[in-house]
């Protein structure tokens, strides 16, 4: 099979992600929770995930890193502790469900959308700057398209929020381990992430980075303060309650060691190359069209497409019959649809990872040119 999904998650792992895991079922217990060998051990393996991602995301403190079940989780913790009802909230046009979802359940929320065209950075930062002369009370953007890769210019955008003190939440679901993510230097007050798509960790984690403190969502035991009924008011513990996904945790520290050691730069180079490839190969086929950034330059390794008079979800089944899995759909993102103009028929996506080969994009886009 060739895999091209990784914008759902990525399925090749460095190989020392599921023995880390592996070792943490068998070796370790819960930590906060005794003195004992397993238990102390479990605590440095989770300290240690929390270090390895402040260092790779520039967060100042390692107790400012939370683990998460996945990115939805983080977003669920940091909109309901940004937003409040009547809130007004801006966000770029190609929020994920897992952002516009929560705001739908707080009560009286206005929401402004920035309007520009898909991959012009300069229309959208100038209507973004126009739409902060009015301040609104927060700002919730995506840092890449999860559904066409459009890479948002992130150090602008959190420059103009820090300018008019406009508290910014980034989803970095689809940047993290692809592009730099700078905490301090963006004055973010919260960006969330998966652990399971550019981290290489295992499914089931994420982290939220927090420059605030929010409210918990789940409240219970922390190892902490015990004798207290409140949730202890520091993190990381305010919003760790109960047992963690030390697996998880382990797993993901040495997604994180990969990245590190791979380097960013590197990792999305590779990408945007197959992506490039890809878009060049599909745009000769007739009746395709592909959501493209010119030569690559403001996309990431997500790209887009769809065939005239074909069913986007039934597309990517054909080619998952013949050994491909891509995703085909709506990709939880409406809101980009909008942007786009797909929103009534969907698109098929192809995602990548550093684990695809040009060799893999040459045979995907020979099967759709077949299949047509």
């Amino acid at each position: 099979m060739i895999y091209l999904d990784s914008a759902a998650t990525t399925l090749q792992k460095p190989p020392a992600v599921a023995r880390a895991a592996a070792a943490a079922i068998r070796t370790l217990s819960s930590p906060g929770r005794g003195g004992y060998a397993p238990a102390r051990r479990a605590a440095e393996v989770v300290l240690s995930c929390r270090e390895e991602a402040a260092a790779l995301f520039q967060v100042s403190q390692p107790e400012r890193v939370v683990l998460t079940f996945n990115a939805t989780h983080g977003l669920n913790l940091a909109v309901k502790s940004m937003v409040r009802p009547g809130s007004r909230i801006l966000l770029s046009g190609y929020e994920h469900n897992a952002v516009t979802r929560p705001l739908a359940g707080i009560p009286g929320v206005r929401l402004q959308t920035v309007r520009a065209p898909m991959f012009r950075r300069d229309l959208f930062l100038e209507d973004l700057e126009r739409r902060l002369s009015d301040p609104p009370d927060g700002m919730i953007c995506t840092h890449v398209s999860n559904v066409f890769g459009c890479i948002l210019p992130m150090d602008e955008i959190a420059a103009l929020c820090a300018r008019r003190e406009v508290p910014l939440l980034v989803d970095a679901s689809q940047s993290a381990g692809v592009l730099p993510i700078r905490m301090e230097a963006w004055r973010a007050a919260y960006i969330a992430m998966p652990g399971h798509k550019g981290l290489y960790g295992p499914q089931g984690t994420g982290l939220l980075l927090c420059r605030d403190v929010p409210a918990p969502l789940l409240e219970g035991g922390t190892g902490s303060l015990s004798l207290r009924q409140e949730m202890p008011e520091f993190l990381p513990d305010r919003l760790e309650a109960g047992t963690h996904n030390v697996p998880g945790a382990a797993g993901l520290l040495e997604g994180l060691r990969f990245v590190r050691r791979k380097g960013e730069e590197k990792i999305f180079l590779h990408e945007s190359r197959l992506c490039e490839a890809a878009a060049r190969r599909l745009a000769d086929l007739p009746g395709a069209e592909v959501f493209r950034g010119e030569h690559g330059v403001s996309q990431s390794g997500v790209l887009s497409f769809r065939i005239r008079d074909r069913d986007a979800a039934e597309f990517a089944e054909i080619l998952a019959d013949r050994g491909i899995a891509v995703r085909g759909g709506w990709h939880c993102a409406p809101a980009a649809h909008r942007t786009a103009g797909t929103l009534e028929t969907g698109t098929v996506r192809a995602s990548f990872s550093v684990f695809n080969t040009l060799r893999e994009i040459e045979r995907f886009a020979e099967e759709v040119k077949r299949i047509l």
